[in-house]
Formats: C-alpha cells, sequence, structure tokens
C-alpha cells in the first residue's frame, strides 16, 4: 500500500489499537504521542518487529506551534500524508458544570476541539488536490456522550466533542471537490485507559449495565471502524458517522 497515516494520541487505548490494525493492513503509521514516550516506541517496535512500518512524533496538539513543528518533521522524514486520525483527547475528574473551573474548559478545548481543527487543517493543507496533493482522508473522534450531553460528568467534554461533530460535516463539504474524505466515529463506553482521567478506572465495567449490549466495547472494535472509513472501501463515504456504542 506505502500509504502514510498520522494517528494523534495513537500510544494508548483507541489511537494504538487503530495503529496495529491499519499497519497489519499496510499503512506506514506515525505514532503521536504527548508524554507517553516510553509507550510510543514500544508500539512502534511491535509493529516493526511484525513487519510493519512505525514512527514516532511527540507534540501536543492543543499547542499550534508543536503541531506545526510535528507536520514539518512529517514532511521532512516519514512522506507524503495520505490519511489523519484525530484521535488526541482529555477528559477530567467527573463534576456538575457549577463545580468547573475555566482552566478546565481551555483544556478540554484547546486538546479535544482545537487541537483536531488544527492537524485538520495541516492535513488537508497536504492532502488536497487544490493544493497539488494527492487526496487522502480523515477520521475525527467524537463519543456517543453528545447524544446524551454527559450530565454531571464531563459535559464540557460532550460540547467540545459535539463541535467535532459539526465541524465534520462542513469541512467534508468544504474538501470533497479536493479529493479529501472527512468522517467521524463516536465510540460509546469503551475500556481503556481514559476512564483513570475521569476519576474512576473501572468505569467501563460499573457502567456495561447501561448499554443494551451489556458490555464495554473494546479499543479494537472501534478501531475497525476507523480502519474501514479510511479504505478504499469506503471511497463514496464522506460526512458520515459510525456509532461504536453498543447500542447506546
Amino acid at each position: 500500500m506505502n500509504k502514510n497515516v498520522l494517528i494523534t494520541g495513537g500510544s494508548r487505548g483507541i489511537g494504538a489499537a487503530s495503529a496495529r490494525l491499519l499497519a497489519s493492513q499496510g499503512w506506514r503509521v506515525c505514532i503521536n504521542y504527548v508524554s507517553q514516550a516510553q509507550a510510543a516506541e514500544q508500539l512502534a517496535d511491535e509493529i516493526r518487529r511484525s513487519g510493519g512500518q512505525a514512527a514516532t512524533v511527540a507534540a501536543n496538539v492543543a499547542d499550534t506551534d508543536a503541531v506545526l513543528r510535528m507536520f514539518d518533521w512529517i514532511d521532512r522524514e516519514f512522506g507524503p500524508l495520505h490519511a489523519l486520525v484525530n484521535n488526541a483527547g482529555v477528559i477530567a475528574p467527573m463534576m456538575r458544570l457549577e463545580e468547573m473551573e475555566p482552566a478546565r474548559w481551555s483544556h478540554i478545548i484547546s486538546t479535544n476541539l482545537l487541537g483536531t481543527m488544527m492537524c485538520a487543517r495541516e492535513a488537508v493543507r497536504r492532502m488536497s488536490t487544490a493544493r497539488g496533493g494527492a487526496g487522502g482522508a480523515i477520521v475525527n473522534l467524537s463519543t456517543a456522550l453528545t447524544r446524551s450531553g454527559a450530565p454531571g460528568m464531563y459535559v464540557d467534554y460532550a460540547a467540545a466533542k459535539s463541535a467535532i461533530e459539526t465541524l465534520t460535516v462542513g469541512l467534508a463539504r468544504e474538501v470533497a471537490r479536493d479529493g479529501v474524505r472527512v468522517n467521524c466515529v463516536r465510540p460509546g463506553l469503551i475500556d481503556t485507559e481514559i476512564h483513570a482521567s475521569g476519576g474512576d478506572a473501572q468505569r467501563a465495567a460499573k457502567a456495561k449495565d447501561f448499554v443494551p449490549l451489556q458490555r464495554a466495547g473494546q479499543a479494537q472494535e472501534v478501531a475497525q471502524a476507523i480502519a474501514w472509513l479510511l479504505s478504499e472501501q469506503a471511497s463514496y463515504t464522506t460526512g458520515s458517522f459510525i456509532d461504536v456504542a453498543g447500542g447506546v
């Protein structure tokens, strides 16, 4: 295949599962991380030992300058970009809105929303046929919590992810004639490390009874949806959403 994909927040959880799967399908994978350098390098080594191709690059997507440096590095060291998985995201401890501080909102919005927008901008600048690119695909990550608003838990996170859904639709229509497809995956309750950031590492196990399928999902199941949206099998799909949420 020899196509290059950047996965933000790729050192763990859904990002890592996507890196493994895409590498197994022939993609050359660039794994972005912020602080998990060891995990990112171990994942890249694992992919290489399995016969795949992988590289790592550090950048906080909430930092505009860091994103620009990351894409410059990709241009120099990794090669032409054909796909982007906007996976990087953060949550904060569960609480009601009136208990939250504005600094929390800045962190949530700058990472989840502005980071997604910045990475999408840089990817489009490289992939758009109107700018000399060969086309490509972007998959944004939202959440099934956008439907409920995550009351009493993560209304700020749900709000930021809702904006990503609007971005997905608008950008998909904006760049469709430029050979770039933009889609979105909405994971539900997935058993990953992110729940520890919300203050309850066991949340996936505790909340499974609220899911119609009566279990938490696995990162690999979300990765399958991401991989399909990046594939040629999804060549007529843009501005669309896939829910991987167990029926929620």
